[in-house]
């Protein structure tokens, strides 16, 4: 299933790729925009984890490095049944974390300086194993895949924009509906985009923290970590997620500040809905021992 998900989220990205392509260029815009969707695909599914831990300055750290944090992963990551993680860390005031990877044997967890130091060992341990369970659930592929494309489509509505208002009235043979067709790309183009990112964002958000409160044993840990970080992304600024909005939903919770403004656009469910969600699965299940008894 989660394949054939990532497959639907890939043709939907493509062919709004390609769409974009055509509106600025017709047919040759199109094939062009195939093309270069076609490369992108492939450097995303093999190489777009290390983009975006590099556009986060993410460092990886060792058992000696991050003993503790360390730790908290390889103990959930064997209690989940999943290989080892890299392992790295962010500078960051913001507290808040992701997990990349196309698939469970490639996988990395990211945590920023700010969750490390503002959450308890349990609120970490929480965090931790809600990335895990989007590692089991293999989203991280999906992740990020679609903040590699959405990206793209937002550059690329970008220079249709500066194309209509700059490239001349009379170069627009090309393209089906003019300069008109140019403004409607350059605006609708990264809306779509949202859209998909959203379509997925909410529910892989909510399976994970089930599957993260699974492998933890405690749902309360999330539940508290959540309350922290939804508190903390919106005081404390991380600039490179506001520099990279097409990667907010990599986040357990949404790093931009806009994001809490109009719940209608946000790639997150809302964290009292998460919560609450948590808190019903720690009343209706028996109190089960975490990694760490």
């Amino acid at each position: 299933m989660n394949y054939l998900r990532t497959a639907i989220l890939l043709a939907g990205m493509t062919a709004l790729f390609m769409g974009v392509g055509f509106m600025i260029g017709g047919q040759t815009g199109m094939l062009i925009a195939l093309a270069l969707a076609a490369g992108m695909n492939f450097f995303a599914y093999w190489s777009s984890d290390k983009m975006v831990l590099r556009m986060y300055g993410a460092r990886e750290v060792s058992r000696a490095e991050a003993p503790a944090f360390h730790g908290i992963v390889e103990q959930l990551a064997d209690k989940a049944g999943l290989p080892m993680p890299r392992v790295y860390i962010m500078e960051n005031d913001q507290p808040n974390a992701f997990a990349t990877g196309r698939n469970p044997e490639n996988a990395a967890v990211a945590a920023t300086t700010g969750l490390l130091r503002h959450l308890s060992h349990e609120e970490i341990a929480g965090v931790m194993a809600h990335e895990l369970g989007h590692v089991k659930n293999r989203d991280t592929l999906t992740m990020t895949i679609t903040a590699t494309i959405a990206g793209a489509i937002s550059m690329l509505a970008n220079f249709a924009m500066f194309a209509g208002m700059f490239g001349g009235g009379n170069d627009n043979r090309n393209n089906p509906l003019g300069i008109v067709g140019v403004l409607l790309v350059a605006i609708l183009a990264p809306l779509a985009a949202m859209m998909v990112q959203m379509a997925i964002s909410r529910t892989r958000e909510y399976a994970a923290d089930r599957m993260g409160a699974e492998i933890s044993g405690r749902p309360l840990w999330l539940a508290s970590a959540l309350e922290k970080l939804e508190h903390g992304a919106q005081v404390i600024d991380n600039p490179a997620a506001e520099h990279n909005p097409a990667t907010a939903h990599l986040f357990i919770v949404n790093p931009l500040h806009g994001g809490s403004m109009d719940s209608l656009f946000s790639t997150h469910p809302s964290t009292a809905n998460r919560v609450q969600r948590l808190r019903e699965m720690a009343g209706a299940a028996a109190p089960a021992a975490g990694p760490w008894g």
